[in-house]
């Protein structure tokens, strides 16, 4: 050993901290994946099916209350019916942290129109191109709002119903209905709507409207026997919260593996 200090040399960088700096001086190794730009590939808590019709006087949407985390029945009092202003409800299926974040852009947006203070207000046709134009924007940045959207108004004296989704694609139709109502449920709403939005009544609505919900709890696993229905008119927004409809699982017994029958 070299008792000598003078034969010692110069410290090593690493090895010192001349100036104490806190955290440590030396470089710290880089995570690729931490720093780099993540976008949202696979949502975890998500929301089923959004129905919605239209009627003589007005539209009538629905959805349960349900948020999966996965294929866990995990939080089972959410509402995915959603108004904006005194004459438009959305309504989400999809990723819930993707819709809190919208629901949060859109209630900016009314909030900033009333302080105008000019007498006018957005209707159902504006906050659709609102969200249509949002959604087609996150698409083209690769970072897309992972839902799919139902709107539904009623503004000087017309129903208005659309349909956006997390690429941006757009339409409007009398019946609409997204996730796995767009298999099951939405040749029901077909049959019983098409040919006569202008003569059914809030009540046939209704009735169609719980049938089919009770059609999807039969069938989407991903389902509650739990659900809201917002009816948009003249007189304003009405949401009815916690219904649900009367099953029948009787019939289970007498499928063979599923019942008592062992054979």
């Amino acid at each position: 050993m070299d008792h000598f200090p003078a034969r010692w040399g110069r410290p090593r960088n690493d090895a010192i901290d001349a100036f104490s700096t806190y955290p440590s001086h030396r470089a710290q190794p880089k995570d690729a994946f931490t720093e780099s730009v993540q976008h949202t590939q696979s949502p975890i808590v998500t929301g089923t099916s959004v129905l919605a019709i239209q009627y003589k006087d007005g539209i009538m949407m629905a959805a349960d209350k349900l948020a999966s985390y996965g294929s866990l029945a995990r939080f089972k009092d959410v509402s995915r019916l959603h108004p904006v202003g005194d004459s438009t409800v959305i309504g989400a299926g999809g990723d819930m942290s993707d819709f809190q974040y919208l629901q949060a852009v859109l209630d900016d947006l009314i909030v900033d129109e009333f302080t105008h203070a000019d007498g006018n207000t957005l209707g159902p046709s504006e906050i659709f191109e609102v969200i249509s134009r949002i959604m087609y924007g996150r698409r083209s940045k690769f970072d897309p709002l992972w839902n799919s959207l139902l709107v539904g108004g009623f503004q000087d004296g017309k129903s208005f119903l659309a349909y956006v989704d997390l690429l941006g694609t757009t339409y409007k139709a009398s019946t609409i209905a997204t996730g796995y109502g767009a298999y099951i449920a939405l040749p029901l709403l077909r049959k019983a709507v098409e040919g006569r939005e202008h003569e059914m009544t809030e009540e046939e609505a209704r009735a169609l409207i719980n049938e089919s919900m009770k059609v999807l709890f039969y069938r989407d696993a991903r389902s509650l026997n739990k659900y809201q229905v917002a009816t948009i008119t003249a007189k304003g927004i009405e949401i009815t919260d916690g219904l649900s409809a009367a099953t029948e699982w009787a019939f289970a017994e007498g499928i063979r593996g599923y019942g008592a029958q062992t054979q």
